[in-house]
């Protein structure tokens, strides 16, 4: 079983930068794909982009596409979500989430098998 362990959110104003790191120990980090995911209030857990094991195929929602970035460095079992030009919708405990198959499958939150306990996103207007 694999632990995974954000970090990273915080306040930002519109318009600002965030990072996101997710560190993770335990099953072999690169035969996975991975993915990030957010959920805000009163809403359900959505998904907003996600990377091959190797890094070379990435996806992503359309409401992020152009401004977020996620990538990989598999030396250091560490995934990222670089994200900008925040928006005050992307307000949301974002989660990271290994696949559950070696490779990626889809967007649904149920291809995904381990995840981490997430961190808190806020864009003020």
């Amino acid at each position: 079983q694999v632990q995974l362990v954000e970090s990273g959110g915080g306040l930002v104003q519109a318009g600002g930068s965030l990072r996101l790191s997710c560190a993770a120990s335990g099953r072999t980090f690169s035969s996975y794909a991975m993915g990030w995911f957010r959920q805000a209030p009163g809403k359900e857990r959505e998904f907003a982009a996600a990377i091959s094991g190797s890094g070379d195929s990435t996806y992503y929602a359309d409401s992020v596409k152009g401004r977020f970035t996620i990538s990989r460095d598999n030396a250091k079992n560490t995934v990222y979500l670089q994200m900008n030009s925040l928006k005050p919708e992307d307000t949301a405990v974002y989660y990271c989430a290994q696949a559950s198959r070696t490779y990626y499958s889809g967007r649904s939150p149920s291809h995904f098998g381990s995840w981490g306990q997430g961190t808190q996103v806020t864009v003020s207007s």
